[in-house]
């Protein structure tokens, strides 16, 4: 069962899937969150791994940088090995002045003014909503939990925003001031969500931010996010 970009067998495969971007970080929650992890995929060193979190079987599959990226392995994944649901998580920066360095946020919908969507299906959206199942069962284990998340829209750029020349010109091509965060892939995973009937999400720790300038260390990041790992984790075996 292997397509241009997945060599895994479809028994490989679980149901739910956790896509961070990088595949090292996929490695890294394998290695220290699941049981029995199996690598399954190594095509572009894109790697993947199967195993079991809290008795149930979960996959985490690194999705690689930018909409055009995280389009193939959903759509791959969704099309092909009959994944369910995915919940992208991730870093992002943010230009909104209530959100702070470590927030976790949880996307209601991406904006985005890529030519994705009508490359793939001659339509013309700018604005994709994600599940709002499994938003709902991740805002519930969140409360559970005691962790505090800020829930809301969100921007998917083909730009890393750090590097634009200008704030005020990037923000301005986005309507409206009251996005959360900024990243790089939730709009091409929402979009390909909804044009397959499945379900996604997208969790994201902000590490950079216009308004708080800290600066993390590595054991500040590394705690962040493995409470935002974890927080995935159990909302995919609810």
């Amino acid at each position: 069962m292997a397509t241009p970009h997945i060599e895994s067998k479809l028994e490989d495969i679980a149901e739910v899937v956790l896509m961070p971007g990088d595949p090292l970080r996929a490695k890294y929650i394998a290695e220290n969150f699941l049981e029995d992890a199996k690598l399954v995929n190594t095509v572009r060193n894109m790697f993947g791994y199967t195993g079991y979190y809290k008795g149930k079987r979960v996959t985490v599959f690194a999705s690689g940088m930018g909409v055009p990226s995280i389009g193939i392995y959903s759509y791959e994944l969704f099309k092909f090995y009959d994944v369910k649901k995915i919940i992208r998580i991730g870093t992002s920066g943010s230009f909104h002045k209530d959100i702070k360095i470590l927030d976790v946020v949880l996307s209601t919908g991406a904006y985005c003014k890529s030519y994705f969507d009508q490359l793939l299906d001659n339509r013309d959206i700018n604005y994709i909503e994600a599940s709002h199942i499994l938003n709902q069962k991740i805002k519930k284990v969140a409360d559970g939990k005691h962790i505090p998340l800020k829930i809301g829209k969100t921007i998917t750029s083909d730009v890393f925003d750090l590097y634009a020349d200008n704030e005020e010109v990037f923000k301005a091509n986005f309507p409206g001031n009251d996005y959360l965060a900024v990243e790089m892939e939730a709009f091409g995973l929402f979009y390909v969500a909804h044009k397959l009937g499945r379900e996604a999400s997208c969790l994201m720790t902000v590490v950079d931010s216009f308004y708080d300038k800290r600066s993390l260390s590595s054991e500040e990041r590394e705690k962040s996010l493995n409470q935002m790992i974890e927080l995935a984790l159990d909302s995919a075996v609810f």
